[in-house]
């Protein structure tokens, strides 16, 4: 790909705008599904629990997540207009047990302590502010609730080609530094390994992927 592709490419990995951005959110839905479900599994979701995605994509995985308990009220929060309207129209049918919000990706218009779930995937590298951005997650997390995060690690991010655009990349080393700076006062990290198709071509390749579960 041609380096203007590779930042188009990488503003719509971002922040998914129009007809191109409809597309690349099908694509990461269909690239990052394995580290969604993992991180949905690792949640230990429970009937009655409200669960929290913070950039949900085209949500086409809300599906998974409702199957696994009963009575799940989910919340889906994403900065793209674009995915904010194709996760509803994916998503109608379970209307009465989803909400989708477009916010401007610092604060969350919640109140203290609502959800008892919390889970990200592939968002980290956006995050302006981010130990600001974790304690705005703990400040929405009840006490005894979970928070999954889940990331690509950067010895694998740093060979794709469109990171080089705007992407901030961690180690799980440095990931768990950054959750240590923030108010969470602990969490368990499992590393995870995959294969999948590249998100700029057909050729499949090995990911490296951590998924950090933080608790209060």
């Amino acid at each position: 790909m041609e380096k203007e592709d590779l930042k188009i490419l990488a503003q719509n990995l971002a922040n998914p705008q129009g007809e191109k951005g409809i597309e690349i959110g099908e694509m990461m839905n269909d690239t990052n599904i394995g580290m969604t479900l993992e991180s949905i599994k690792t949640l230990l979701i429970e009937d009655h629990e409200t669960i929290l995605e913070i950039g949900h994509g085209n949500a086409g995985h809300v599906k998974s997540i409702l199957s696994k308990a009963q009575n799940i009220q989910y919340t889906g929060i994403d900065i793209s207009e674009t995915m904010h309207q194709e996760a509803k129209r994916l998503n109608q049918e379970y209307e009465s047990q989803v909400n989708f919000i477009l916010y401007e990706g610092e604060k969350f218009p919640f109140e203290d302590k609502k959800f008892d779930k919390i889970f990200t995937v592939n968002t980290v590298y956006f995050w302006k502010k981010p130990i600001d951005f974790l304690n705005e997650i703990y400040r929405v997390l009840k006490d005894k609730g979970t928070f999954v995060l889940t990331f690509g690690q950067r010895d694998f991010m740093e060979k794709l080609p469109f990171t080089q655009f705007d992407f901030t990349l961690y180690n799980t080393d440095e990931m768990e530094e950054l959750v240590a700076k923030s108010h969470f006062k602990r969490m368990k990290v499992s590393e995870k390994e995959e294969q999948v198709k590249s998100k700029t071509g057909d050729e499949t390749i090995t990911r490296n992927y951590t998924v950090l579960t933080i608790k209060k």
